[in-house]
C-alpha cells in the first residue's frame, strides 16, 4: 500500500460537532484505506463520539486543542490570541508538515486568516480564494473567489483564473477548462470598472481557456468550468444557488405529495428524480479549498453533515495526488 494521506479535520467545527466532523472521519477512513485523519479538539469531547465506532486509532487519532473560535469571533483577534484552538492547532499541523491537508465547518473568517498567517501563501500569489463547485446541468463549475477577497483587483481575478483552471483539470478532470468573469452582459465593454480592467488581461493570458463573460443565467447551465469574480459577488451567486436549490426541493416535495395521483406519481419518478437531485447536491462534491496556500486548507459548510466531511476528507486526497500546490507554484 502507497503512503497514507494525513487530513487534519478540525472536529470542534460547524454546526453539528463533533458528531457530524467525527461520524464523516469514520466514513472516510472507511471507504479509503489511504487516508489517515487527525481529529484536533477538546480531547474527551471527542474521544467520547470516536468511541461510538469500532476504528483502528492508527487511522484516526485525536490531537488536543483545548479552545475552540466561535463562529462570531473576529477571525484576527481568535486566531492570535487563541493558540491552542481545534483551528490553529489544525493550521499549524499544515505549516509542520504533519497533515497534508486541514479540513474546518468552523469560522470562515478564522480559516481564511489562520490559512493566510499560519500556513502561508505560495511565493508570488497576491491572494488567496476560496473555489467553491457549484453543481450545474452539466457537471460542476468553480466559482472563485466565493469568499475570501471582498475586494479585489484585476491581477488577482487573473491568478485566480490560473489556480482554479489547474484545480478543474487535475482535481476534476476536465481538459482545457473554460474561464469566464461574471458580468451583466455578454459584450466586452460591459461591466464595472474591475471587470472592464480585467477582461482584456485574461484574453492576454496565454495559459488559460478564456471564453469571455458569463450571465449568471448561465452559470446553472454550465457556461463555463472556471467562474471569475470577486468574493462579495461570488458569495451572492454561492448562497443564491444554495437558496434556490433548497426552496425548489422543498417545493417539488410538497408537490408531489399534495394528492393521491401526486403520490401515485412521485412512486413512479422517484428513482429519476433522486438521482437528478443527488447530481444537484453540492454535500457530494466537498468543500471549498483556499487555493494558492504552501499547503491545503479546505472550508466546507457550516452545517455539514458527515456525509460533506467525508467528500471533502476523499477530495484533499485527489489535490494531494496530483500536486497542485507544485503546479500553482511553476504557473504563478
Amino acid at each position: 500500500m502507497g503512503k497514507r494521506i494525513t487530513v487534519a479535520l478540525d472536529a470542534m467545527g460547524g454546526d453539528y460537532a463533533p458528531l457530524e466532523t467525527v461520524k464523516g472521519a469514520v466514513d472516510a477512513v472507511s471507504k479509503r484505506s489511504d487516508i489517515q485523519v487527525l481529529l484536533t479538539g477538546q480531547e474527551e469531547v471527542v474521544r467520547k463520539e470516536l468511541e461510538k465506532y469500532s476504528v483502528s486509532q492508527d487511522r484516526i487519532t485525536i490531537v488536543p486543542a483545548s479552545e475552540i473560535i466561535a463562529t462570531d469571533e473576529p477571525p484576527v483577534n481568535a486566531i492570535r490570541r487563541k493558540k491552542d484552538s481545534s483551528i490553529v492547532v489544525g493550521m499549524n499541523l499544515v505549516k509542520k508538515g504533519e497533515a497534508d491537508a486541514f479540513v474546518s465547518a468552523g469560522n470562515s473568517g478564522a480559516v481564511l486568516v489562520g490559512g493566510q498567517m499560519i500556513v502561508g501563501r505560495i511565493k508570488g500569489v497576491e491572494r488567496a480564494p476560496f473555489g467553491a463547485l457549484i453543481p450545474t446541468e452539466k457537471g460542476v463549475s468553480l466559482l472563485l473567489d466565493s469568499g475570501a477577497n471582498v475586494d479585489a483587483r484585476p491581477s488577482h481575478l487573473v491568478q485566480f483564473a490560473q489556480m482554479g483552471s489547474l484545480y478543474m483539470k487535475y482535481v476534476m478532470g476536465i481538459e482545457n477548462p473554460r474561464v469566464a468573469i461574471v458580468n451583466i452582459g455578454v459584450e466586452e465593454e460591459k461591466g464595472n470598472a474591475l471587470v472592464k480592467e480585467t477582461f482584456p488581461l485574461l484574453k492576454e493570458c496565454k495559459n488559460i481557456n478564456f471564453i469571455g463573460s458569463i450571465e449568471a443565467r448561465e452559470i446553472p447551465h454550465g457556461g463555463a468550468d472556471v467562474i471569475v469574480c470577486e468574493a462579495f459577488v461570488g458569495n451572492v451567486i454561492l448562497k443564491l444557488c444554495e437558496g434556490v436549490g433548497a426552496t425548489m426541493m422543498t417545493m417539488v416535495k410538497k408537490g408531489l405529495m399534495s394528492n393521491l395521483r401526486s403520490k401515485i406519481g412521485a412512486l413512479l419518478v422517484k428513482p429519476a428524480l433522486k438521482k437528478a437531485l443527488k447530481s444537484f447536491d453540492s454535500s457530494e462534491y466537498g468543500g471549498a479549498p483556499l487555493l494558492g496556500l504552501n499547503g491545503l486548507v479546505v472550508k466546507t459548510h457550516g452545517s455539514s453533515t458527515a456525509k460533506e466531511i467525508c467528500n471533502t476528507i476523499i477530495q484533499c486526497v485527489t489535490f494531494k495526488e496530483q500536486k497542485i500546490n507544485e503546479k500553482i507554484k511553476e504557473s504563478i
